[in-house]
């Protein structure tokens, strides 16, 4: 039977039995970032360069002021027991405790780590987790890495670790890091290493334990201790988290130092080795590496420890090691029951996807989705910030630096996050952004829906929310503009819920939604600023796609009629509608808020085609598209005719309302057919489709007619021009060889198509909206399909691909779509995965094939996966795509 067909009368598996309490089994989780250097929390600069205040080499012995970060890491929910591996394979300047990368000055193509890790297994209690990190067994070429891409231009691809040869001949060590719990508090830890090299290879496992530093920063604050018990064990103490026993079986030793800054490598002038605290953060590799005994505590005790095992691995050899980490003392050394609780929780993994996805077949889809949740739950991370104490500094240390209360953030001093986020990708994007978690929510919802809905109510409380109604965009800029979806989101998440697991959750649905007005009110007020209800967010969350960047000053004066923030717009009314009438029927008062998110909609979606009642409209007739308008300050505005996704968003703002609907609320109808009467003189807001019933009795709210449907869907259709064989571009590949081109004060502006990384240094070099595929925009192209199809039935059907001679419903372009999007995934006929186009050898060699890394957006011609490597935040939409395919459309195999 269907999970969907009656998900009231479906056993539950052990693992949603579990998240019956959540909060309890949530205690310890991945919440160590894969980056804490090089962060705004982390810099107390002047002039605001978080990279070069606090780079990849001082995150060796320079303690952290806002969190930690690791290796496969987990800690407690608040973060002050840390825990994560080490390595070291007896060459490498200092032990391999942290994932490497550029920084975004350093990369060709912006900030970019050189790893190659993998989230294979997690579920949402994180009751059994699986990460599998790949380090050479030759020397790291830290140097290799950054000089090489330091003497790269933007226009070519980056260096990747890969094609340094590291890797050549399997020269290197798979390293899997698993976790099970016995119980919330009580974790089992196995680290399994291989030699895949033909000779023996020299390899120590230092799985470190340490505590988040919160005793250097104010005055009087209590300093806590891990101190041995005996060999094998070593005891917690701390005012919150006393208790706490880490048992490793059989090691050679546990060493101590502190997680405290080592100011002699910090400062050469600052001498501080007589201070009796000399056991500093790099302690436990200066004492592996340089055999500097006096570097570790022999007294064995500290604030940071490791269990240090030193082994030489034969040829094609593995080798497990076994820790407990547990509030108790009593049973931790039992390995049969160790190795009993591994077996019953992996198994427990295979019964609850089986239970969540069960219309998902084909082993490949099934490993590519599994994969996608694992990356979705080890992307959580501890987030901790306090804009005003970070401005103000810390007692016990030195004053910030004049000028400092200039700084990114200044209007946000109200903000305090000390929560568990759902991350992007914890190298890459180790802090939240606003528009990505609406995004992330969708397939987290799917498996965990308690912690969605948690991740969108914090963004709307006011901790979080201005007091003015903004909501933060990412830790960079808070007064940045994402695009307003939140209200999507929520929607989308209550509707996966109640479907799901028969739950309909009206109690989030209100609370969000009464945030959310204040957030709207924001919109109004602040980004039209002409009152003529067309709006200029900025860049809107797609960096470079225009000719200028929207959220600078231009340079021709006047501002942007953005047809992209105008839809997103329109698409929020909508949300808010459909949520105002779902609330409805258990208190009225929201039927009339409802009317007023209609009639709101309406002035959007008139003022879009007659801004300002002057004639001009961000349609164009002759092109068949929508396009940015210039507003200069003489009052005249101009086309900027650069073939985008700016072009393509009026498409979301659509809604499907059933014919019960005008049943239920007589109100809501009565004040529709007002509109339908005394505003319907044209068809602004395709009045047609809201008078003529469609498919099913049903009526729709569109931006766009049916005609418009018809003429943009031309372009994204073609694949010379938006539709590749992955997804739908972001820029229209008809710019290749017809670049759009501005001409203003003797300066030339141009958009050219560019289907892969950044050519451009609008927004940092990994920034690049003018060619690639990314999934969040896909996604919605393609419940847009599902949406006018609901209306339009089979009756509308379209050439898909144009020129190809086929006609589709719009269901199956959505489903054609949905297909091309997941062949990036999953290996064609030749055996090649597109994502790894450059490197045949990840598909071909059998050590590395079928190791999927979620990227964050993808070559617009080939596939090829590009920046961030773990984004399995928006990119993790991939889990959804798969099954709506199992269930609706058909396996992503055939």
């Amino acid at each position: 039977m269907s999970r969907n067909t009656d998900p009231k009368n479906k056993t539950k598996s052990v693992e949603e039995k579990r998240l019956q309490a959540p909060d309890k089994w949530r205690l310890w989780g991945p919440y160590l970032s894969e980056r804490q250097w090089g962060t705004v929390r982390e810099d107390y600069s002047e002039d605001g360069s978080a990279w070069d205040y606090f780079n990849f080499d001082q995150s060796h012995f320079r303690t952290y002021r806002w969190g930690e970060d690791g290796i496969a890491g987990i800690s407690d929910i608040n973060q002050k027991i840390c825990f994560s591996l080490s390595l070291w394979n007896g060459k490498d300047p200092y032990l391999k405790e942290k994932l490497f990368g550029l920084a975004n000055g350093q990369g060709n193509h912006g900030e970019d780590v050189k790893e190659y890790y993998y989230y294979q297994e997690n579920i949402p209690s994180h009751s059994y987790m699986k990460y599998l990190y790949r380090y050479p067994s030759k020397e790291f070429p830290y140097q290799e890495l950054i000089e090489k891409n330091s003497n790269l231009t933007n226009k070519v691809t980056e260096f990747e670790l890969f094609d340094t040869g590291i890797f050549n001949d399997n020269c290197f060590f798979d390293v899997e890091i698993e976790y099970a719990k016995a119980d919330h508090d009580d974790i089992l830890i196995k680290i399994t290493a291989t030699n895949h090299y033909h000779e023996e290879r020299p390899l120590w496992l230092i799985p470190t334990a340490w505590y988040r530093n919160t005793w250097s920063w104010k005055e009087d604050r209590f300093k806590p201790r891990i101190r041995s018990v005996d060999k094998n064990l070593v005891q917690f103490d701390h005012e919150d988290l006393s208790g706490y026993y880490l048992y490793a079986f059989q090691p050679d030793e546990f060493v101590f130092c502190n997680n405290e800054t080592n100011f002699s490598r910090l400062d050469p002038n600052n001498v501080q080795d007589s201070h009796p605290n000399r056991f500093y953060k790099d302690g436990i590799s200066q004492y592996l590496i340089n055999k500097d005994r006096s570097k570790v505590n022999s007294e064995l005790f500290g604030t940071k420890t490791a269990a240090v095992y030193r082994n030489t691995i034969p040829a094609g050899q593995s080798l497990s090691i076994k820790l407990r980490l547990a509030k108790k003392r009593d049973g931790l050394d039992d390995e049969k029951e160790f190795d009993q609780i591994f077996e019953s929780r992996h198994s427990e993994v295979d019964e609850f996807y089986s239970s969540v996805c069960p219309e998902v077949e084909g082993e490949e889809s099934k490993e590519l989705q599994r994969q996608a949740f694992a990356g979705m739950l080890w992307n959580k991370q501890f987030y901790y910030y306090h804009v005003r104490d970070w401005t103000n500094g810390d007692s016990a240390q030195p004053p910030p630096p004049p000028g400092r209360d200039d700084n990114r953030n200044q209007g946000w001093k109200h903000f305090r996050s000390y929560h568990v986020l759902s991350m992007p990708d914890k190298w890459e994007y180790p802090w939240f952004a606003a528009w990505d978690t609406a995004f992330h929510v969708i397939p987290l919802a799917m498996i965990d829906p308690e912690f969605a809905k948690n991740q969108l109510t914090l963004l709307t409380r006011e901790w979080f929310m201005h007091p003015n109604g903004q909501i933060p965009a990412y830790e960079w800029a808070f007064n940045d503009v994402n695009p307003p979806v939140h209200a999507w989101s929520a929607w989308r998440v209550y509707k996966i819920e109640q479907k799901m697991y028969g739950k309909a959750d009206k109690g989030f649905l209100e609370r969000v939604f009464q945030k959310l007005l204040l957030n709207f009110t924001w919109w109004v007020n602040q980004t039209d600023p002409d009152g003529k209800n067309v709006f200029q967010g900025g860049f809107l969350g797609l960096d470079n796609i225009g000719v200028f960047d929207r959220s600078r000053e231009l340079p021709t004066g006047g501002h942007i009629i953005q047809s992209d923030g105008t839809s997103w717009m329109a698409m929020y009314c909508l949300n808010m509608l459909a949520i105002a009438l779902e609330l409805a029927e258990d208190n009225p008062n929201y039927e009339d808020i409802a009317s007023k998110f209609f009639e709101h909609f309406v002035l959007i979606a008139e003022s879009m085609n007659n801004i300002g009642e002057a004639g001009v409209s961000i349609w164009d007739e002759k092109d068949g598209f929508y396009y940015d308008l210039l507003h200069l300050p003489d009052g005249s505005a101009q086309p900027l005719k650069v073939q985008s996704l700016v072009g393509i968003i009026p498409l979301f703002a659509s809604l499907t309302l059933e014919p019960e609907i005008f049943e239920k609320f007589p109100g809501f109808k009565e004040r529709m057919e007002w509109f339908f009467k005394y505003r319907g003189e044209n068809n602004a807001w395709n009045i047609e489709s809201v008078i003529r019933p469609g498919a099913g009795g049903r009526k729709l709210l569109s931006l766009v007619s049916e005609e418009r449907l018809k003429r943009v869907l031309t372009k994204v259709l073609n694949e010379s021009e938006f539709f590749s064989p992955h997804g739908i571009r972001s820029v229209s590949r008809f710019h290749k060889d017809q670049p759009y081109v501005f001409e203003y004060d003797k300066q030339t502006y141009r958009v050219d198509y560019s289907p892969g990384e950044s050519q451009t240094d609008l927004f940092g070099g990994n920034s690049n909206w003018r060619g690639p595929i990314w999934f969040p925009i896909n996604y919605l192209v393609i419940e847009s399909l599902q949406r006018f199809h609901h209306y339009y039935g089979d009756d509308l059907k379209v050439e898909c691909p144009v020129e190809s001679g086929n006609f589709c419903n719009l269901w199956e372009v959505a489903a054609e779509l949905s297909l091309r999007n997941l062949s990036l995934f999953l290996p064609n006929q030749a055996g090649r995965t597109p994502i790894n186009y450059n490197h045949p050898a990840m598909d071909l060699d059998p050590l590395w094939k079928g190791k999927i890394q979620f990227y964050e957006f993808f070559n617009g011609d080939t596939g090829r996966g590009l920046g961030a490597s773990h984004q399995t935040g928006w990119t993790g939409l991939v889990a959804k795509l798969i099954q709506q395919c199992g269930e609706y459309f058909f396996k992503p195999e055939e």
